[in-house]
């Protein structure tokens, strides 16, 4: 059933904890998913959420640490002992979860609750995730897996896998190696209750995908999509089977990624939420207002020199706004498709020189047409020749250029491997506003020259 929170509820469970009723409160969460939890944490004041906390049995407290956001996490686990941490948390982890949490944690607690893991294998294979970029294949994935070796017969590896099996949640593949760890391929559990060979060798599928320990994490959302996968197994540099990547951590890469490039296409240059205080809105939001504040004096700039031109032709500033509403408008649909491609590895093989130009004939026709609508316009609206033909031109212009700006700088940004996401938003529509009204006076003064 879907959960639905509710303001009734939340003042119920705010009034058991003010009365230190700890049945009642445990009572209220009992048939609570742990995401659920997470989603009523976000209601309460610190010392609230910690009261629910403790109720919570240790497995489920695991599982909504792992649901919590960083910040609420890091603020929920403030002065928690290193072996409390340990011994009621991280073990019941699985283990790409609980490097995320210690990763968050100041250094002398992180050694202390890696000290303190009781399943000394467990946090072995912590520890190397540990050593991996968290925005790698290899910081995303888990240790837990189920083997079985080339060389083995079916019931030594149905005898093996049984026991493998009991530490792990879900069991999405087998993988197939050999004496020295090399992955070799994936055996289906269907083939192996159904075949009449007993060999391992026999049954395994020899063509599996895999991807390389530094393999960066948005290519490997890339392939997961691409390929329909529901986990995907993470080798070393000779190919050794060091973990695997399941589709619930793919999920939570596209979201941020997702939610990074919209931040930043807004104007927004940090990670934010709307509960966030003050400050930290401010700090993110202010630098990118600085920006547009800085090509709004460039753009006022524009039109001061060419104050002259106004004063002699006033009906020109009537269209001013439109030019720089066209041209920011082009750019931003331009660079949105480029990013969006980059994005989802969509782009295909042809050149960027090609690209730019199918923007620029796409850009030449959507200029045209508009342009004739507004040449419509102006004609009937309007006695100056020279204002029709120079607003006419002037849109085409700004729009090709707008265009043509809106794929380049994404695509450049992406070669010297910064975010092209960056290409979106204030950025294109304030150097479009500025670039558009110096076209417009230019082609005004040349037309206003020739047609008066």
């Amino acid at each position: 059933m879907n959960f639905e929170l509710t303001r009734e509820f939340v003042d119920e469970l705010r009034e058991a904890i003010n009365q230190q009723d700890k049945r009642k409160a445990a009572d209220l969460l009992k048939d609570f998913h742990p995401a659920d939890i997470v989603e009523v944490y976000e209601e309460l004041n610190l010392d609230e959420a910690r009261f629910i906390f403790i109720l919570l049995e240790p497995t489920r407290a695991a599982d909504v640490l792992v649901e919590l956001e960083e910040d609420d996490r890091e603020h929920l686990l403030d002065d928690m002992p290193g072996d409390i941490l340990a011994r009621k948390f991280i073990d019941r982890m699985d283990s790409d979860d609980a490097a995320d949490i210690i990763a968050e944690l100041p250094e002398d607690v992180k050694k202390d609750v890696l000290n303190n893991i009781a399943d000394r294998e467990h946090a072995g294979d912590i520890a190397d995730l540990l050593t991996y970029d968290e925005d790698t294949a290899g910081g995303l994935m888990a240790k837990e897996l189920i083997t079985v070796n080339e060389n083995w017969l079916v019931s030594t590896a149905l005898r093996e896998m049984r026991k493998q099996a009991k530490d792990i949640d879900e069991i999405y593949f087998v993988y197939v190696v050999d004496d020295s760890g090399i992955l070799k391929g994936t055996l289906s559990l269907k083939k192996l209750l159904l075949t009449d060979s007993d060999k391992i060798e026999d049954v395994y599928d020899k063509d599996v995908i895999s991807v390389d320990v530094e393999t960066d994490a948005e290519e490997v959302a890339n392939i997961m999509n691409k390929y329909d996968l529901v986990a995907l197994p993470v080798v070393d540099g000779i190919n050794r089977l060091k973990g695997r990547i399941t589709i619930d951590d793919v999920v939570d890469v596209i979201r941020e990624e997702a939610e990074r490039d919209y931040q930043m296409a807004s104007g927004i240059s940090s990670d934010v939420e709307a509960t966030d205080n003050t400050w930290q809105l401010l700090r993110a939001r202010l630098p990118w207002l600085f920006i547009g504040l800085v090509g709004g004096i460039f753009g006022a700039k524009v039109i001061e020199n060419y104050e002259g031109q106004l004063s002699l032709y006033p009906e020109m500033a009537f269209f001013i706004p439109l030019i720089a509403a066209m041209g920011g408008n082009v750019g931003i649909q331009s660079s949105a498709i480029i990013v969006q491609g980059l994005a989802s590895n969509s782009m295909g093989i042809e050149s960027n020189f090609k690209k730019l130009i199918k923007e620029l004939g796409v850009a030449l026709l959507n200029g045209a047409s508009l342009a004739a609508v507004l040449l419509a316009y102006n004609l009937i609206d309007s006695n100056s020749i020279p204002l029709t033909i120079t607003v006419s031109v002037a849109l085409v212009v700004v729009i090709m250029f707008a265009s043509v700006f809106g794929t380049f700088v994404p695509l450049g940004l992406h070669k010297l491997k910064i975010d092209p996401a960056l290409a979106t938003g204030p950025f294109i529509t304030t150097v479009n506003d500025i670039i558009g009204l110096l076209l417009y006076f230019l082609i005004g003064h040349l037309f206003y020259g020739i047609l008066s």
